[in-house]
């Protein structure tokens, strides 16, 4: 009787620390999750974040009142137009989907559970943004010239002169032309997802080039002046 008691004691104390364990690890992905987050930024807030966001609309082209880390009214207007440009809800509002697009989203701290793919591109999706801006700047080059391209467009993500997120350096303005004009959203063809999927797993055959563009069109003289790695198809690549 006395043994069976011990036995008991053992395993309501065995079930207790399970509990307790489930209980503190859930907590800390619910802690983790919540620092993994960017606030709401929306007319009449201010602060710090605000200010990033004014920044790096200033810097590509979208706002050009002061830096005052004020959300006013030009900076709604930036911020609806940044939307309309880059497929969003043109709200005024900065939220998840907006700090992503603007690459300035806070990763979630490594090895967290998160409950979806929240805060990041997953690999399908990176597959797909990359493959569709391929079909519509490379769709009649080689095999080579349309992996080149990709690489050009992860070589970006990697410099200090681009943004750092794959969103942000497609949806760059002016950036590319097919996203101007409507090209990106062709259908895509097996090709130009697996040159995708090859540039992303690191083939670049032009080593490292940050430019690309066709001879045959008008061109700004200034991409001339690039240090040209060569040409793939009737691509010339530059750093």
């Amino acid at each position: 009787m006395q043994r069976q008691d011990k036995s008991n004691r053992k395993g309501k104390i065995t079930i207790f620390i399970l509990c307790l364990s489930t209980l503190l690890l859930g907590s800390l992905m619910i802690y983790n999750f919540a620092l993994a987050q960017d606030p709401v930024l929306y007319w009449g807030t201010s602060g710090d974040k605000v200010y990033q966001v004014q920044k790096r609309l200033k810097d590509w082209g979208y706002y050009t009142g002061p830096l005052d880390g004020y959300f006013g009214s030009q900076m709604s207007a930036a911020v609806q137009k940044f939307q309309r440009y880059n497929g969003l809800t043109a709200d005024g509002v900065v939220g998840e989907q907006t700090w992503q697009a603007l690459g300035l989203a806070t990763p979630a701290p490594r090895n967290t559970y998160t409950g979806s793919s929240r805060g990041f591109v997953s690999n399908r999706d990176a597959v797909n943004l990359l493959a569709r801006v391929i079909m519509g700047e490379a769709a009649d080059e080689p095999y080579t010239g349309k992996v080149a391209v990709g690489a050009v467009i992860l070589n970006r993500t990697r410099h200090a002169g681009f943004p750092s997120t794959l969103a942000g350096v497609i949806y760059q303005p002016s950036a590319f032309e097919s996203v101007a004009n409507g090209q990106y959203n062709r259908p895509l063809d097996p090709e130009a997802i697996r040159a995708a999927q090859d540039a992303l797993a690191g083939y670049d055959p032009t080593g490292g080039a940050l430019y690309f563009w066709n001879p045959s069109k008008p061109v700004s003289p200034w991409i001339w002046s690039r240090p040209i790695v060569g040409q793939i198809g009737r691509h010339v690549f530059a750093y």
